[in-house]
């Protein structure tokens, strides 16, 4: 008989569907997933002389690495919902969206501790815009010390995405003063990455000899947070030494664009109804 997904509980979800994947994807039952687990204290809330902890945040799955060291966090919904739903409620209403690059950033900020670092790519639509974006970003910059950017060519994940990205590395627990960029740039020869020619580890030798004595280049420059400040936090700060060049296409060629474009979104498309045929 072929079980309705739409007639299960979010809890059937994780035991029919989810679990399975994940164990199937690799990961050891006994050592690496826990279901159903409280992850963080609670908050407390004093009124007068009283004090209460809340409850405490609980997550349906929990991977781990190794035990004691977990990495990844997973939220069930059952059928009749979206994925994205009720995620925002998690943070307060001035930091609330639906952009989930921009919930990982909120995420990072609240579980990195004082003086830990992390480095995490994002695209560069959650470097700027306002409103929630600018709120984000703004906190961001107070709680963590950004202190350098990376930006990477459209074409490192290519073909999966051509969206433009960025290595932030930052420590928490420090106001940002500063922000270094560093243009990481496609080698010689090469118009793009792709994936038979993805991006090389050993291309990475000339931003490790810059990283200790930084100075400012071609490829190099530094903002202050002054600047970011009176440009709304702006972090998509291009490189000042290179003049943006206007490209003009002819119908032709923006009609190929579009076509490519289209292409690309139904490939990914076909990718997702594969992934999501699982137990169907």
């Amino acid at each position: 008989m072929e079980v309705n997904k739409k007639d299960l509980s979010e809890r059937d979800i994780v035991s029919k569907f989810i679990s399975p994947s994940i164990i199937n994807a690799g990961w050891s039952l006994d050592t690496q997933i826990r279901e159903e687990v409280s992850f963080t204290d609670s908050r407390i809330f004093v009124k007068g002389k009283t004090v209460v902890r809340g409850q405490k945040k609980r997550a349906d799955i929990i991977l781990y690495y190794k035990p004691n060291m977990p990495i990844a966090v997973v939220e069930a919904k059952d059928n009749k919902h979206y994925v994205s739903d009720g995620v925002e409620t998690n943070y307060p209403a001035s930091f609330r969206t639906t952009e989930s690059a921009d919930l990982f950033l909120l995420l990072m900020m609240r579980y990195l501790k004082d003086g830990g670092r992390a480095a995490i790519v994002l695209p560069d639509g959650s470097l700027t815009g306002d409103g929630v974006k600018e709120r984000i970003r703004k906190e961001f910059l107070t709680q963590c010390n950004v202190h350098t950017i990376v930006r990477l060519p459209n074409s490192v994940f290519q073909p999966y995405a051509s969206v433009a990205t960025n290595l932030l590395f930052f420590t928490k627990g420090e106001k940002t003063k500063d922000v270094w960029y560093y243009e990481h740039k496609v080698p010689e020869g090469m118009k793009a990455y792709s994936k038979t020619k993805p991006i090389q580890k050993s291309e990475f030798e000339p931003l490790k000899k810059w990283w200790n004595k930084r100075k400012k280049s071609d490829v190099a420059w530094k903002v202050s947070i002054k600047e970011l400040e009176e440009n709304g936090y702006n972090l998509d700060i291009k490189n000042p030494t290179v003049p943006e060049e206007e490209t003009v296409y002819t119908t032709a060629e923006l009609m190929q664009k579009l076509h490519e474009s289209f292409k690309a979104s139904e490939d990914l498309l076909n990718d997702l109804r594969k992934g999501l045929s699982y137990g169907k």
